[in-house]
C-alpha cells in the first residue's frame, strides 16, 4: 500500500508538471497553480471543493500548491461544505451510534455548531498532507482545531486554541430537544435517545433569522 500511494504521487507530479504548458495558455500568471490543482483533482477525483466559503477555498488552494511544488506534498480534500441536512443526518446517525449527545459531540457536532455548514472547515488527506498543513498552514489562515482530529482544518483570521475535541466547550443538554433527543433514563444527565415520535427524515431546525442559519465531521 505504502508502494502504491508513492507511485500515485509520483504520477501526480509528473502530470502536474505535463499539465503546466497548457495551463499557462489558460492562465499565463497562475500555470503552476491551475497545474497542480488540476492534477490532484485527477488524484482525488471524490473532492468536492464547491461551497466552501470564498477565503477558505482560496486558502486552501494556495496552501496544497504552496506544498505540491515546494515539498512535493500532496493534500487532498476528504470533505468540505456540508449542507445543514447532511451535517444533522451525521450528528443524529453518530448519536444513535453511541447512544449519547455527549460522546457523539466528541467526534461531530449539530449543524448549528458546526465549521463545515459554514464552509470553513476542511478534512483532509493523507496524514503527512495534514502534518505540512499543520506546520505551514497557518501563514494561510488554516489551522487544526482538535487533538482528536488530525484530519480536520478550519478557516480563521486569528489562531485558536485547541481543543480536545469538539465537545471541549460547553453546551447545555437541553439543546438535544432540537434533534428529537431527550434524556432516556433515570439521572444520567448524559445518556440520550431519539425521542419517541420524533422526525427521522434528517431534516435540522429551522432558523428565524437568516442570518443565523448557518452553511471524517464538526
Amino acid at each position: 500500500m505504502a508502494i502504491k500511494v508513492r507511485v500515485l504521487a509520483a504520477v501526480t507530479r509528473l502530470v502536474a508538471v505535463l499539465l503546466v504548458p497548457v495551463a499557462c495558455c489558460r492562465a499565463p500568471g497562475r500555470a503552476r497553480f491551475l497545474a497542480c490543482q488540476w492534477a490532484l483533482g485527477l488524484r482525488f477525483p471524490a473532492e468536492d471543493l464547491r461551497g466552501l466559503a470564498p477565503e477558505a477555498l482560496a486558502a486552501f488552494t494556495h496552501a496544497r500548491a504552496e506544498a505540491f511544488w515546494r515539498d512535493g506534498q500532496l493534500i487532498g480534500l476528504t470533505s468540505g461544505y456540508r449542507d445543514p441536512a447532511e451535517q444533522h443526518r451525521i450528528f443524529a446517525a453518530e448519536v444513535r451510534r453511541t447512544g449519547s449527545v455527549s460522546a457523539a459531540r466528541r467526534r461531530v457536532l449539530p449543524p448549528q455548531e458546526s465549521s463545515h455548514v459554514r464552509g470553513l472547515a476542511l478534512d483532509v488527506r493523507p496524514t503527512e498532507g495534514a502534518r505540512w498543513l499543520e506546520r505551514h498552514g497557518g501563514r494561510y489562515g488554516l489551522y487544526r482545531v482538535y487533538d482528536n482530529e488530525w484530519w480536520h482544518f478550519e478557516y480563521r483570521t486569528v489562531e485558536p486554541v485547541r481543543l480536545p475535541h469538539p465537545d471541549a466547550a460547553a453546551w447545555p443538554p437541553e439543546h438535544g430537544a432540537v434533534y428529537g433527543l431527550c434524556r432516556t433514563y433515570g439521572d444520567d444527565s448524559w445518556h440520550y435517545g431519539l425521542r419517541p415520535g420524533a422526525a427521522g427524515d434528517g431534516r435540522p431546525p429551522m432558523f428565524a433569522d437568516p442570518a443565523e442559519d448557518p452553511r471524517s465531521r464538526p
